[in-house]
């Protein structure tokens, strides 16, 4: 592994997936590819990217890991040359399914494997229930990964709203923290930009946050999904922003100093008292 580099560029991969595994991988794929010709040494790709549609289906759709959906994604990044963060998955392992983020680097190997802690089971106002639960099987391991820009840490989705999970994976060494996600808009309008941000600044990390865009899943239950990529910076400012709809590469450029230079002028987490590591 060569030793950090000081910079980065990261290409946020936001997308819309619907219930056709193929076209959302042929997608991603075009993505990745755009991402790399755009001079990104990583391309982020959201939550459910391979299939996102009833949770019924997500059980008939998954994959072992390593299995075929893995080693398309496996040779996107090595086609690429560059890193790529496979917001989630769906992994099959026995009888069990599990949302699974996966980092592979730029020779296609999988370095990194985050099943999601936190399942989403909800019911918004004006919406059908969604309840994660009928498809997948919680994690329980917090998961980071080091790579040639600084040590990354996985998480997805709905984790944003648990920050004990974001300060063990800063208290074990994450400089980088990817949070790919399919945001219900309701949600998203109201909180993203501020989980997303609280969590960079209370961490003092870098935030990579791709997203799902745009209705899914059955009209009628009117679901749709916020957009809005974002990367945060350790001082908890938006460097790069999606829109609100649309498929596309967001390019961010990071420099990795900043998080120690953030750490160094503004001292916090040397000042913690409680948790892991004090």
């Amino acid at each position: 592994m060569p030793p950090s580099m000081a910079a980065m560029r990261v290409g946020l991969c936001q997308l819309r997936s619907g219930e056709d595994v193929e076209a959302n991988l042929e997608l991603a794929g075009d993505l990745i590819a755009r991402a790399a010709s755009e001079g990104a040494d990583l391309a982020a790709l959201p939550e459910v990217l391979e299939f996102h549609g009833s949770f019924r289906r997500h059980r008939e759709i998954a994959t072992p890991i390593p299995g075929p959906i893995s080693e398309r994604l496996s040779q996107a990044a090595r086609a690429a040359g560059i890193w790529v963060l496979a917001g989630s998955v769906t992994e099959r392992d026995g009888d069990d399914t599990f949302a699974t983020s996966l980092l592979f680097d730029r020779s296609g190997d999988l370095v990194a494997r985050y099943r999601k802690i936190h399942l989403f089971d909800v019911e918004l106002p004006g919406q059908a229930p969604i309840k994660e639960s009928t498809a997948y099987r919680a994690g329980h391991e917090l998961v980071t990964a080091r790579t040639e820009f600084g040590r990354a840490g996985l998480s997805i989705c709905y984790d944003v709203r648990f920050p004990e999970l974001y300060r063990g994976l800063m208290a074990i060494g994450a400089e980088l923290l990817f949070v790919p996600s399919a945001f219900t808009f309701t949600t998203g309008e109201a909180h993203w930009h501020t989980l997303l941000r609280a969590r960079a600044i209370e961490n003092q990390c870098f935030v990579i946050a791709p997203a799902q865009w745009g209705p899914w899943g059955d009209p009628e239950k009117g679901r749709r999904c916020y957009g809005h990529s974002l990367v945060v910076d350790p001082w908890g400012r938006v460097i790069a922003e999606g829109p609100e709809e649309g498929d596309g590469v967001i390019l961010a450029d990071l420099d990795l100093a900043e998080v120690r230079r953030v750490r160094e002028v503004l001292p916090a987490l040397q000042h913690r008292v409680l948790g892991p590591n004090s």
